[in-house]
């Protein structure tokens, strides 16, 4: 089994100051086998917004697999946002926007759909779907393949279609072609766990897809700040949210969901609590830690 924590939309620059202690403990409490952080590590692309993010992250476990999101793209700055846009992110995240990590059961694929042609929309194209396809074709076809992005492939309930990332059809056929079992996203500020069925109508394929909130930005959206943990077996899935409660100080686990793999679809077969055979042991769920 794999433990993959998965941020999203961290935001230095708007970043409440008294979650990134007890985040940090929590996650080293987990030990994981890979941290994910799709995308928005600033607020608007500043150097000591992208600073401060590499300072915090450099307090993490490693190794980490993460991707841009819009915001990392300078927004007032014009020449820069369409002449250099990820300059900074390259130079004080990673210079790799299709990072990768590949052990013995899991395949997890970074994808960047951040673009300067729109403010706040993404994008995927067939260049980076076939280099995809590529990567995914040297893994193990037993390993669970799992793809991050900033923008979503799909939506929680409320939000509008305008939200997908852009071309998401297209994706998801190239998704079912190669394999994927699972999509990390955020962009929403807004969590949410469900299967691809309901979308996209592609016969015998059904991908795991879940979606972060914010971990740590002050713009919440009317959700607490939280983030997910993956825990990962080669035919089930456990989706624990973690959400910061004030009361306590910590982040404390909100939702347990469980996937299982039937064939080539990830199917919903509850919560932890109505399922006998669910993850549910004391080793498998974090201390929560205080602040």
């Amino acid at each position: 089994m794999r433990t993959l924590i998965h941020l999203s939309d961290i935001h230095f620059g708007r970043v409440d100051e008294r979650l990134l202690a007890p985040l940090r403990t929590t996650i080293e409490a987990m030990q994981p086998d890979v941290v994910v952080v799709s995308g928005d590590f600033t607020q608007r692309a500043r150097t000591h917004e992208f600073q401060a993010a590499r300072a915090w992250l450099d307090t993490l476990p490693k190794p980490q697999i993460v991707v841009p999101g819009n915001h990392d793209i300078p927004l007032y700055n014009v020449a820069a946002r369409f002449l250099t846009p990820l300059t900074k992110y390259r130079r004080y995240i990673t210079p790799d926007l299709a990072p990768e990590y590949v052990d013995d059961e899991i395949a997890v694929m970074g994808l960047n759909t951040a673009r300067s042609l729109t403010i706040k929309d993404g994008r995927v194209n067939r260049e980076q779907l076939q280099r995809l396809e590529e990567r995914l074709a040297k893994v193990d076809p037993k390993l669970t393949r799992i793809v991050v992005t900033h923008h979503p492939f799909d939506l929680p309930e409320g939000f509008k279609e305008d939200d997908l990332v852009d071309r998401a059809p297209m994706a998801m056929e190239a998704f079912s072609k190669c394999g994927v079992d699972v999509l990390l996203a955020g962009h929403l500020h807004a969590s949410h766990s469900g299967n691809s069925a309901r979308r996209y109508k592609i016969a015998g394929y059904a991908a795991l897809v879940v979606q972060a909130g914010t971990a740590t930005s002050t713009r919440g959206r009317g959700e607490t700040n939280s983030f997910n943990v993956l825990r990962i077996a080669p035919d089930e899935i456990q989706v624990d949210r973690y959400s910061w409660r004030d009361e306590t100080t910590s982040f404390e686990v909100a939702t347990i969901e469980i996937f299982r793999h039937d064939g080539d679809t990830w199917q919903p077969i509850g919560t932890a609590e109505g399922i006998d055979e669910a993850i549910t042991s004391d080793e498998t769920v974090a201390p929560q830690i205080t602040g």
